[in-house]
């Protein structure tokens, strides 16, 4: 079967042949990937801690220990980022929707009131995460409209629940009232 033939079940949909021409669309195909949701940490170069909402993160190599995750380009935590020589991944339970939230807003002190633990070099650890990644950077590179991180990790650690995850625009929880049919 050829990509142009009709599949033997269903008529696929028409594809866009050059998705940077509609982001709306390209987004909304990426969209049906299910991520995990995180918050990456660090400190700026005064001392205060930094945090936002990513959904981007993802292992890159077991040995070395290096994992990955993006940043836009015009966000206003980037120098912060880039500057930093360490960073935290802090994956978060399915309970921790409104500290996705809250990381993911702009004009508010993220961290008042949020439980931490101090981790290397002061970088804040979420209490009741998931798992978290302890990271030294590696590297950076600007790709299109986002900043590629590259970090060694340090450390991990991980404690048993179910996660959260983002998919169509939704937050949701990995809890599944029945196991998908196979």
């Amino acid at each position: 079967m050829d990509a142009d033939s009709p599949h033997p079940f269903r008529r696929l949909p028409s594809f866009s042949s050059h998705p940077a021409s509609d982001a709306r669309h390209l987004r909304a195909c990426l969209g049906s990937f299910a991520t995990g949701v995180t918050v990456v940490t660090a400190l700026s170069g005064d001392g205060r801690p930094v945090g936002l909402t990513v959904n981007s993160f993802n292992s890159l190599s077991l040995e070395p220990a290096l994992v990955l995750w993006s940043l836009g380009a015009r966000s206003r935590s980037l120098d912060t980022f880039l500057a930093a020589r360490r960073f935290a991944v802090n994956v978060l339970s399915a309970g921790q929707l409104g500290l996705a939230r809250r990381f993911s807003r702009s004009g508010i002190d993220r961290f008042a009131g949020v439980a931490s633990h101090t981790g290397i070099d002061g970088v804040p650890l979420i209490e009741g995460a998931l798992a978290w990644f302890e990271c030294e950077t590696r590297t950076h590179h600007r790709h299109g409209d986002h900043v590629l991180f590259i970090g060694e990790v340090l450390r991990c650690a991980r404690v048993p629940g179910q996660g959260l995850v983002f998919q169509q625009g939704e937050f949701r929880s990995t809890c599944a009232a029945h196991d998908p049919p196979e």
